[in-house]
């Protein structure tokens, strides 16, 4: 991939207070002690020993540690469609598996009659990831739109169930506010337990406005909110990312040596230049966000389909001299671990352990896209954290075998109370869906009551609704409160229809495709 280079791996930490579960495992491993000290042949010790050391090792284990990997894409496409193929974008064929993807875009083609029909169906950036990454295990978490902004998330589908309470808002910022060319969409999510915050911007452009974007910025920190008590607004959640075409530029140096020194590489000989980095030094709030060295060429401005920096001819409009743009690193990524409790008050407590860290491994541009003046820049995030959930809220199952030529059973329990809603569903879902709404065929949940904990509900599908050919599916039940799949059955096969081959209806020895 051009232009690729890798900087140090950074990386940040958040601490959170664990006192109460350690203090338990203190107890656990005294007692341990104790029953150790008492221990004769008497059964009953023996026992107790053997249940307190189960106990002390399943409070060590439920704050273990885990690794995930998030690729984050920013790229203004300047209203363009989208390029044939998005692999190097998103590094699929890297040895280091990702679990997130969060793709960030700016100036999406948003013209009203495009916009309109854009929101009755996917538009073709979305199609082209979810096309892109359903084929390899990853399915569409969540997305939202804002004119020409667009924010889209996908996961692993084995971490769909612990995904949870996905809400989306956005900001606008352009002309005064009321046009949505300019601002920010945002998504939240918690991971597994841990509060998690996306945020695309686009501010406002031009050399002479740098001060302006960062009230922009804070002007989008004010104003989102989200519908949750313990973080109603960015700021809150444990780890914000933060990204887009930000619109900063290089200060002061003239054209020359701007390409003089990036043609040389000596990219440092710009960071002093470089308005984020100048801001940074004087604004509170910038200071909070981190971000990998810039070792990569400068994103903007491009010759389309080349690596040719802007050749336009200066122009003259109603006697005003357009000039040529110079290079600058626009689009960003940058992040926030939010500091704890004691971090803030300035003491650190004994029981106090790192619950989660944020490692950038990559910060680069991708210089090979030329379908906009724009070249995307990506960055990839080692996230390790001790899991605060890991057991899905629901448990799904199919019973006996299924297929078209008769209804179908199926069974769920939920194993930890929610807030459950009167329109939840159970999805039918073949291998390599793309989003919880790409079902084949869905049962509601009864509503009429809410079964307690462990209670098995039986629930049916008609036969007139499953595909008549064979496959691997998925049963996953969707909370519509926590807009999410928060239980996952394991993957079962659908058999031919014997009525439907018998009548000529699928071809003979055809399997694995839709109805």
């Amino acid at each position: 991939m051009a232009g690729v280079l890798e900087g140090p791996r950074m990386r940040s930490d958040s601490n959170s207070s664990t006192g109460s579960s350690r203090t338990m495992l203190r107890q656990r491993l005294s007692q341990l002690l104790t029953c150790v000290e008492d221990l004769s042949s008497d059964d009953d010790a023996t026992e107790e020993v053997s249940r307190t050391l189960d106990e002390a090792f399943q409070l060590c284990g439920r704050y273990s540690t885990e690794f995930f990997r998030l690729h984050i894409v920013t790229w203004n496409v300047a209203t363009s469609e989208p390029p044939d193929d998005v692999r190097s974008l998103l590094q699929l064929d890297s040895d280091s598996p990702t679990d997130l993807y969060v793709i960030g875009l700016q100036e999406v083609r948003a013209t009203p009659v495009k916009y309109i029909s854009d929101l009755l169906a996917e538009d073709s950036w979305s199609h082209l990831f979810m096309n892109t990454l359903g084929p390899n295990g990853f399915v569409k978490v969540t997305s939202v739109r804002m004119q020409g902004l667009l924010l889209i998330v996908f996961a692993k589908q084995t971490h769909l169930p612990f995904i949870r309470d996905i809400e989306s808002t956005y900001t606008r910022t352009g002309i005064l506010g009321y046009w949505g060319n300019k601002g920010g969409v945002s998504v939240r999510f918690s991971l597994y337990g841990h509060m998690l915050c996306f945020l695309n911007c686009h501010l406002a452009a031009h050399m002479n406005y740098a001060v302006q974007r960062v009230d922009e910025f804070e002007y989008i920190l004010d104003s989102q909110d989200f519908d949750f008590h313990n973080t109603p607004n960015v700021l809150d959640h444990k780890v914000v990312f933060w990204f887009g075409d930000l619109n900063f530029r290089i200060a002061d140096h003239g054209l020359h040596f701007l390409r003089s020194s990036i043609n040389s590489g000596r990219f440092n000989l710009l960071w002093s230049k470089d308005q984020l980095m100048m801001m940074k030094k004087k604004e509170p709030l910038l200071q909070e966000f981190e971000e990998g060295p810039l070792k990569f060429k400068p994103t903007y401005k491009f010759d389309r389909f080349s690596e040719t920096y802007d050749t336009s001819p200066q122009r003259t409009w109603f006697g005003f001299t357009g000039k040529k743009r110079k290079p600058a690193w626009t689009d960003r990524i940058l992040w926030r671990i939010k500091p704890s409790n004691n971090e803030q008050s300035g003491s650190i407590a004994d029981d106090e352990e790192v619950s989660i860290k944020v490692t950038q491994d990559l910060y680069t541009c991708d210089a090979s896209y030329g379908v906009s003046d724009h070249k995307p820049v990506i960055s990839s995030f080692n996230i390790e954290l001790q899991k605060q959930v890991d057991t899905p809220l629901v448990c799904v199952s199919a019973e006996g075998e299924w297929s078209a030529d008769e209804d179908a059973v199926l069974t769920y329990f939920i194993q930890e109370r929610f807030d459950t809603c009167t329109s939840d569903w159970i999805g039918l879902y073949k291998i390599g869906f793309k989003s919880a709404l790409d079902y084949t065929a869905f049962a509601w949940v009864p509503e009429h009551e809410i079964p307690g904990v462990n209670e098995v509900v039986q629930l049916s599908m008609k036969k007139d609704d499953l595909p008549l050919l064979a496959g691997d599916y998925i049963l996953g039940y969707f909370s519509r409160n926590m807009q999410s799949l928060v239980g996952l059955s394991p993957t079962f096969q659908i058999m031919e229809s014997r009525l439907a081959l018998l009548e000529g209806l699928v071809p003979e020895n055809v399997n694995g495709l839709d109805k």
